[in-house]
């Protein structure tokens, strides 16, 4: 069914043209990385935004944040278009990304104590998603000043201890706001952007 759909790297025009659309509509402000923080990580090959086409029409994006000396890869953003979601898009680019066989992490945000049930079930189902498409909960985190389930794939031949150690350094420690892993009493902190 989605054989034919091509799923590569933006070049520069689409990822400005992503960042304007799909990415400031499906995520909220304190979880929106700057995009001139994107573009200095991609100089620095330690970022790619992938698309999933279907000629030239993006249907849904992976951002990857990786880092040379580092063997785990974050999943650091993943959607699907608002036009096309609950089409099985958001599955595919999973499929098609866990096929690459490199160890995977990604952040899921976690039910908040006081938020609508609404929120909370959104929240349980993105969790639900992940582990239908392989992915499993490993530990809490915290980064853009909320807590995050981090779920990982294809990590079976690393100890957990490098994970969490690896997935922090792939921030850098300027990013204050990243906690891994996060204690129950930890508060996150709101991340450099919002303060």
């Amino acid at each position: 069914m989605f054989k034919s759909l091509l799923f590569r790297p933006m070049n520069d025009e689409e990822i400005r043209s992503w960042y304007i659309t799909d990415f400031s509509e499906a995520f909220a402000e304190n979880e929106r990385k700057p995009l001139e923080d994107i573009f200095s990580l991609i100089k620095d090959g330690r970022y790619e935004l992938w698309g999933l086409f279907d000629d030239n029409l993006m249907l849904g994006y992976a951002a990857l944040w990786k880092h040379t000396d580092i063997p785990l890869v974050l999943l650091d953003y993943l959607g699907v278009t608002a036009a096309k979601r609950n089409s099985g898009l958001g599955g595919e680019i999973l499929r098609r990304l866990t096929a690459l066989n490199f160890p995977l992490v990604t952040e899921s945000e976690l039910p908040v104590q006081g938020d609508s049930a609404e929120e909370n079930h959104l929240r349980l189902r993105r969790i639900a998603f992940y582990e239908r498409n392989g992915f499993t909960p490993a530990y809490e985190m915290a980064t853009c000043g909320m807590r995050w389930q981090a779920l990982t794939v294809n990590i079976a031949s690393f100890p957990m201890t490098d994970i969490m150690r690896w997935h922090r350094a792939l921030y850098g420690p300027a990013r204050t706001d990243v906690r891994v892993p996060l204690g129950r009493d930890e508060i996150p902190e709101m991340p450099y952007w919002m303060k």
